[in-house]
């Protein structure tokens, strides 16, 4: 970096740089886009040099030769550094198409990584416009950045909707999560309807989710219609985990036939809780606690018959609504121990779901179903690197790499 000027400018420059040393951060900046901006426009001319296959004043042995034709001057922005002044050589015929600098692009790759990341991360489009200039030297419009995010987008879409049918999934999770969507120019809040697969290995992976309405049995069913489009294996799904939602009970055993259905623990014991006064449910909690955590369906059976007894008459309500739960609540006896814990009730969907609301949280709007869905899948594929270290229940016994070695030793 070389600092040019006479002795009294120099000797001001100085003072300045003591009395305000941001000033001396500013010049390095400036410097090196100068140097960086040089240095490209060396790799173009170096570049028009081989596509000319001669040096800047050699002559040519050609009948009808190709010429310089001067440069013109455009930006380029680095990353970390800013935009760049680059000068682009021409040649006269205009057959020389820079490839070290694409004539169309205006920043390089890593930025492009960056900002999409940013924004799939739950920064919105318009917000990374407004800190585009602080982060990367250069205001970047709201369009340049949904163009920046196609590439990476087209990917995730791709996982959203691969085939399943490598997947041999035997547990699934459903539920619904609302956001704000912008539709038609109107905000609106719409439901999307989420899947979880657990396969035979006790590993989770997102199987799915769709727009729709939460409460519909039809909404369901062409979602689970869907899923075997996408080639899920019906057949080996022999549980599903909801929270009671309308008519999805019913649609669920008829689109997975052969499977059972376990109403979410949680959901049925805050049913029967919002029917009994204040100074009592401590003590109906604890009873509901008692069923449910029961050593076996026999011993919980026990305890709701002594719960139907004990306050049938004060709290008829609450046991009438127990009792209509309780056949489906108890449903994940019939399946192995070491899963109990995770199939009593919908706490993985709605770990997934809580972690969609965060991430979208900054957002405030989702700028439409697509933009959801692209978000959204990008979350899930975040949560899924964490799902892969961690296995549902305790499943170690049945894992095959597990049994192969107990086997050899």
């Amino acid at each position: 970096m070389m600092i040019k000027g006479s002795l009294s400018e120099i000797t001001t420059l100085f003072k300045e740089i003591q009395k305000e040393p941001v000033k001396m951060f500013e010049l390095i900046r400036k410097e090196v886009k100068e140097t960086v901006g040089d240095y490209i426009s060396s790799l173009l001319d170096l570049e028009l040099k081989n596509h000319l296959k001669r040096d800047k004043y050699e002559r040519s042995d050609e009948s009808d030769p190709n010429y310089r034709n001067g440069s013109y001057n455009r930006r380029f922005c680095v990353k970390s550094i800013g935009d760049t002044a680059v000068k682009v050589p021409r040649d006269r015929k205009g057959t020389y198409k820079p490839q070290v600098l694409p004539r169309f692009k205006r920043y390089e790759d890593s930025i492009r990584e960056d900002l999409t990341l940013m924004y799939l991360t739950g920064i919105s489009t318009r917000s990374l416009s407004l800190l585009s200039n602080k982060l990367i030297g250069r205001k970047l419009s709201p369009q340049e950045i949904s163009n920046a995010n196609k590439e990476f987008i087209q990917a995730v879409e791709k996982w959203r909707t691969r085939d399943l049918s490598n997947d041999e999934i035997k547990y699934i999770y459903l539920d619904g999560v609302n956001f704000p969507m912008r539709l038609s120019g109107k905000i609106e809040l719409v439901p999307v309807l989420v899947a979880i697969g657990v396969d035979n290995n006790g590993y989770r992976s997102v199987l799915g989710f769709q727009s729709g309405d939460k409460e519909s049995a039809s909404s369901w069913r062409e979602f689970f219609k869907d899923l075997k489009l996408r080639n899920l294996n019906g057949s080996s799904v022999k549980l599903g985990i909801m929270d009671g939602l309308s008519g999805l009970e019913k649609v669920f055993k008829e689109e997975f036939s052969g499977s059972s259905v376990q109403r979410c623990q949680v959901h049925v014991a805050r049913n029967v809780l919002a029917k009994i006064p204040l100074k009592h449910k401590k003590e109906i909690a604890d009873s509901l606690r008692s069923i449910f955590y029961a050593s076996s369906k026999d011993k919980a059976m026990e305890f709701f018959k002594d719960f139907k007894e004990k306050y049938n008459k004060d709290f008829p309500s609450a046991v009438k609504s127990l009792t209509n739960s309780i056949d489906s609540s108890l449903t994940f006896f019939k399946f192995p121990k070491e899963d109990w814990i995770s199939l009593r009730t919908t706490n993985i969907i709605e770990r997934l779901n809580k972690e969609f609301k965060r991430r979208t949280a900054s957002m405030e709007i989702l700028a439409g179903e697509n933009s959801s869905y692209n978000l959204l899948a990008f979350i899930s594929i975040r949560m899924e690197a964490a799902w892969s270290k961690m296995a549902v229940g305790k499943v170690l016994p049945n894992l095959p790499f597990y049994k192969k070695f107990t086997q050899s030793s």
